[in-house]
């Protein structure tokens, strides 16, 4: 039997046989084939078609044109490829609530880079034009107050998701092994992201923006040595003014799509490292998990839709919680507010400042609090089997509580802010610090060296 002669239509075709993998060629019209004719052989016109014996599966494969080699269909495929990929990822099918955090960190980040960069069409980085330009956007550019009202609500939203997110981090382990660069790279994430919103919070130049940025430059300036220098860069002049806010305008901006590639980095590193269980290395059986659509987008999308929910209802119904009336005065450097505050998501670490008497002390101490999160894999020297037979086994009890010091400590150490850590604020601020500090520096080291005296026993 031979092939017809318009046999030139032809389409790619695989054969499995008997575990061969054949490649081959598939009439269009006839849908026969052939196997592919190597150098030297006879043209398909005088090879006659031997169909194999035995059982036979037939896969076809994508079609190729000449556009797919000018890179139009073949990148259209690449990127098909990747979302299948991307969505069959396999996940432990007992994650709970505080693993949709993620997805909805994404949805806040997404609104947040559109509502930021409409607003930055207006905004004009000037000490004397700033606030103004503010008002202007708020009452006369369309919808200008809803943009500043998303914007502002998203700063709030997303750093609460982001303390969520370091917190079930914390509790589950996500740092330890092989997942420390998962963590690392969540931790300067989350990092960048501080000096964004820091960066943020001045730009619109009301009081609180302009002496947020007058204490922010005196404590950097109380570093020894560079300290005067690190002020002046800073602040651009001795006092905030027009220079501070282009450097925080920039910063800003830049750190913003900085920010998205970060997150980008930290998913990739994810796929490549897995995802960790709530029941431990026993979730992470391959035999447990599911893919990630549609068991997972699923419920992210629901988490998704109920953020929604609470961001529309704060943002019309409750703004105060998002807002100070202070920042809707114009910067005057002649009048001090009378309660100097950061944003809530700020205070714990405004308060470790405050509760250290040395001005150079206290901004270690509150800037440690954040980098001590990058060490912390190497402070919880455990591994998955420590994991399982430590922390849910005998002394289940004994992270917990620990782990709730840590976040009454954190807490308090907020409060402690608020009151600027005076009469029993003093005393409470400076025992929430030191709770804080113990959670790392002793608590993770013993557990883990207790874990594992456990596991071999």
């Amino acid at each position: 039997m031979r092939l017809p002669d318009d046999h030139c239509k032809i389409m790619p075709f695989i054969v499995k046989h008997d575990n061969t993998v054949l490649y081959g060629v598939r009439d269009a019209v006839s849908g026969r084939g052939e196997g592919e004719r190597m150098a030297g052989t006879p043209s398909c016109q005088d090879q006659a078609y031997q169909p194999p014996t035995g059982p036979i599966s037939v896969q076809p494969v994508p079609e190729t044109s000449a556009a797919s080699v000018a890179g139009g269909p073949a990148q259209t495929h690449t990127a098909y490829a990747f979302v299948r990929e991307y969505m069959a990822f396999l996940l432990p099918r007992d994650l709970n609530v505080l693993w949709t955090i993620g997805a909805m960190l994404v949805a806040v980040l997404a609104l947040m880079l559109l509502s930021g960069l409409t607003l930055a069409l207006t905004y004009t980085p000037d000490a004397s034009l700033a606030f103004a330009s503010v008002e202007t956007l708020e009452r006369r550019v369309p919808f200008g107050w809803l943009l500043r009202s998303m914007h502002m609500t998203g700063a709030t939203f997303f750093m609460a998701a982001l303390y969520l997110h370091v917190f079930r981090g914390l509790c589950y382990g996500s740092y330890r092994a092989p997942r420390q660069g998962l963590w690392g790279v969540g931790t300067v994430l989350l990092m960048m992201v501080m000096i964004t919103a820091f960066a943020g919070y001045v730009l619109p130049w009301g009081q609180m923006s302009y002496w947020g940025a007058d204490v922010a430059g005196k404590a950097v300036g109380a570093i020894p040595v560079v300290g005067n220098t690190l002020e002046q860069v800073f602040l651009g002049g001795d006092a905030p003014g027009t220079a501070t806010l282009h450097r925080m305008f920039v910063l800003h901006f830049t750190l913003a799509f900085a920010i998205v590639g970060m997150v980008i980095l930290h998913v990739a590193v994810l796929h490549a490292r897995g995802s960790t269980s709530p029941s431990g290395a026993i979730g992470q059986n391959r035999a447990r998990m599911l893919p990630f659509h549609p068991y997972f987008t699923v419920k992210d999308g629901l988490g998704v839709m109920v953020l929604a929910i609470l961001f529309t209802l704060v943002m019309c119904f409750w703004p105060g919680l998002v807002t100070e009336a202070e920042n809707y005065r114009p910067a005057n450097p002649l009048h001090t507010p009378a309660d100097i505050e950061p944003e809530w998501y700020f205070l714990p670490f405004y308060g470790m400042l405050q509760a250290v008497p040395s001005k150079f002390f206290g901004l270690l101490v509150s800037g440690g609090a954040v980098a001590i999160l990058l060490f912390v894999p190497w402070l919880d020297r455990g591994t998955s089997a420590t994991f399982a037979a430590g922390r849910w086994g005998g002394l289940r009890w004994l992270p917990r509580v620990a782990l709730a010091v840590l976040v009454c400590s954190f807490v308090l150490a907020g409060l402690a802010g608020r009151h600027h850590v005076q009469g029993v604020w003093l005393l409470i601020g400076r025992l929430a610090t030191l709770g804080y500090y113990l959670y790392f520096l002793g608590f993770l080291p013993f557990y883990s060296r207790l874990a594992r005296k456990e596991a071999r026993s």
